[in-house]
């Protein structure tokens, strides 16, 4: 049995690793992977590693401002549009809701950003509000009306009860 040559990009010293990160991402993180398994720290390519370190921190902080905007986007639905309430905006608030904390569970160091992210999502959870309801910016709030308590909790659903989330009770 024949076995297979090893990519020459996984074995060339550093030098082509600049290149490589900027031609072929992928052959760059396998390359990185391997160097960094065998020990070889002189080969890593430091720089773009370190960005890339900080580019996956930045992007939790942008998944948890992502799933709060559609969160509290639905949230404001379901409290100024009743009579057009339905199961896929309930399963949308159980799986942002659940996705969320899962998140903030696998990354408890988020949890201090809370505030923050509120604050940086609102708008956009407002905008997805009035696109999907039709209604004039003036309808909404300008702060957030709920608590982060109330936004997590899956037992919150804004204003008057409904039979969907009666459901959920049986």
């Amino acid at each position: 049995m024949q076995v297979p040559e090893v990519d020459p990009a996984i074995t060339k010293p550093p030098m082509p690793t600049q290149s490589l990160y900027e031609q072929d991402f992928y052959a760059w993180t396998q390359t990185q992977t391997k160097w960094l398994r065998d020990q070889q720290w002189n080969h890593l390519d430091l720089p773009n590693l370190i960005e890339e370190i900080e580019s996956l921190g930045k992007q939790q902080r942008q998944e948890l401002r992502n799933r709060l905007s559609v969160l509290i986007g639905h949230l404001l639905k379901w409290e100024y549009q009743p009579q057009r309430r339905s199961r896929s905006w309930l399963a949308t608030l159980r799986i942002q809701r659940r996705d969320t904390l899962h998140l903030l569970n696998d990354n408890p160091s988020l949890k201090p950003y809370l505030e923050e992210a509120l604050q940086d999502t609102y708008e956009n959870a407002r905008d997805l509000a009035m696109a999907e309801t039709d209604f004039p910016d003036e309808t909404f709030p300008r702060t957030c009306p709920y608590p982060f308590t109330e936004i997590l909790d899956s037992n919150f659903y804004p204003s008057e009860p409904s039979a969907l989330t009666n459901m959920l009770m049986d």
